[in-house]
């Protein structure tokens, strides 16, 4: 399948900010230009179970912003905000439901846009939950949304993304390995862009001479797995030689570790395997545990190298209690030990503790941040 470079011109977010120039100031001492920078921001599976969507009603009206009120200044202090949305949101006919068929009330989006996220995935193996129809649904109501850029499935089958952001242009692709079982509409086989290594060359081959740094959106893995397996090692070494920059990994439900794939000839790659659990009613204490990927770009303004300058994961803890209620995603920095005492796991796991998120973070092979990273 060939993507042609027009088409994709045709899809480009101009998202662009001012930035200064060589000045000289009156005493003829030149200041130096400062490198283009941007932040982003990655978080793990959104997945919304009854109880979760119960947890979020008041009256008859849901709300789902407090859900995400404790880590709202991270996100929106990032240039661009990703999240892996678990769930579609296709609307009150198909009826609201969890596990093991998801659709989360539309109200989920205004809480996304409220607390900053700005990039959606839905290339994820409850994309077709609800059918094509419920898919299609979705599409058309997050289409009347501006802030998000949808990313892994599209009515019309296109599957890359360009955003540009303080004169960096990122490329966005994104790929599923499973549907579940249930099939894409004959008609539009490209609905949910999935795992193919043909295809993905080919994409991103056309992708890769329009954008700076080039982001992949993987959902693959086993579940519950604490280390990536073979395929998804052996498909991060693939993405790696197609010249990918960077590669969001989501699926397993809990963290894994990230590292940096060096070529022969020193092209780099940095992949976080599985970002886990965002936020979810999932009853085991590795999939409470979280973590928001922090990684920052630069362009030199004079050379145009590109960089990515730094990275680290910030972990976070999806809190609920023993009623099922009162649900909320904390950065593990402001998480105490109060809060977990009323968490409802720890009525089913004694060994729930502060101590044992600290040794999740120990393994993850990556700077961990204890504190906001966009306050200094």
């Amino acid at each position: 399948m060939k993507i042609k470079i027009g088409f994709l011109l045709a899809i480009i977010i101009v998202n662009m900010s001012c930035h200064s120039r060589p000045i000289t100031a009156s005493n003829e001492i030149e200041i130096q230009p400062q490198p283009f920078t941007v932040t982003l921001v990655a978080a793990g599976d959104n997945l919304y179970h009854d109880s979760t969507i119960r947890s979020a009603l008041a009256g008859n009206v849901y709300n789902f912003a407090p859900v995400y009120s404790e880590i709202k200044s991270i996100v929106e202090n990032a240039d661009l905000a990703f999240i892996n949305q678990e769930t579609v949101m296709a609307g009150t006919r198909f009826g609201y439901s969890g596990y093991p068929s998801f659709n989360t009330p539309q109200a989920l989006a205004y809480g996304l846009v409220e607390t900053g996220f700005n990039i959606l995935n839905l290339a994820n193996n409850h994309a077709m939950d609800m059918g094509a129809a419920g898919l299609y649904a979705t599409l058309d109501f997050l289409d009347t949304i501006e802030e998000f850029t949808v990313i892994g499935a599209r009515r019309e089958g296109e599957s890359a993304r360009i955003i540009i952001k303080n004169n960096i242009t990122f490329g966005f692709l994104a790929y599923t390995f499973s549907l579940n079982g249930i099939p894409l509409p004959r008609n539009n086989p490209n609905l949910v862009s999935m795992i193919n290594r043909e295809t993905m060359a080919q994409e991103i081959e056309a992708l890769r001479p329009l954008c700076d740094f080039l982001i992949v959106s993987v959902h693959w893995g086993e579940e519950y797995r604490l280390e990536p397996d073979r395929d998804q090692t052996s498909l991060a070494l693939f993405l790696a030689e197609q010249n990918v920059d960077l590669i969001i990994g989501h699926h397993p439900h809990v963290l894994q570790k990230a590292e940096t794939i060096t070529l022969p000839d020193g092209r780099k790659t940095l992949c976080y395997y599985s970002l886990g659990n965002f936020v979810s009613h999932q009853r085991e204490r590795e999939r409470i545990i979280g973590g928001m990927m922090v990684v920052t770009f630069t362009k030199d303004d004079t050379t145009g190298e590109l960089n990515i300058s730094d990275h680290g994961m910030l972990p976070i803890v999806t809190h609920f209690d023993r009623n099922f209620r009162n649900t909320k995603v904390y950065p593990l920095y402001s998480y105490t030990e109060e809060l977990l005492e009323t968490h409802a796991l720890k009525r089913f796991d004694a060994a729930l503790s502060m101590d044992f998120f600290n040794t999740v973070l120990n393994r993850l092979q990556t700077k961990v941040y204890t504190q906001n990273p966009f306050i200094d």
